[in-house]
């Protein structure tokens, strides 16, 4: 039996909730005022098991009904170019385990589900932003820094 199964809209609110304590971790703040926007999108992305985002999740083994773990991505559909024909591209961008689940591994099998999950797809280029905390994780992986830095632009 596996730890990990796939996140469905009712685990919206837990995973919320966990990218909550994963977005306090890198720079902490009180406003939660997107949360209930990200449980509808989540609840709606969820629903579509042929959609452009999955998550992975492990249930906390105290049995409350929580989750320990998760991480989540998506899938960018963009131009194809040199080393990436399809123009097939994914993004992780939600791991973490909650801090009473720490040290056991939730995250690896999380996010080695999810990186199965790219796999079957057919993407063939994954990126993420990694804290000093999470990179030996990545790295384990197969994940490297890349040269190109990244800029924005919020509007």
């Amino acid at each position: 039996m596996s730890l990990v199964r796939r996140a469905v809209p009712e685990d919206a609110e837990e995973l919320v909730r966990l990218r909550k304590i994963m977005l306090d971790a890198m720079s902490p703040s009180h406003d939660v005022g997107w949360q209930p926007a990200a449980v509808a999108t989540l609840r709606r992305l969820l629903a579509s098991p042929d959609g452009e985002l999955a998550a992975f999740v492990v249930d906390a083994p105290d049995g409350s009904g929580t989750l320990a773990a998760c991480a989540a991505g998506s899938v960018h559909e963009g131009l194809g170019g040199p080393g990436n024909h399809a123009g097939l591209s994914g993004h992780v961008f939600n791991v973490c385990t909650d801090p009473r689940h720490r040290r056991r591994g939730y995250s690896r099998h999380c996010l080695e589900a999810l990186l199965g999950w790219y796999r079957e797809r057919g993407v063939p280029r994954i990126d993420l932003l990694a804290t000093a905390s999470g990179e030996p994780l990545y790295a384990s992986l197969g994940f490297e820094r890349t040269p190109a830095p990244a800029m924005r632009l919020t509007l």
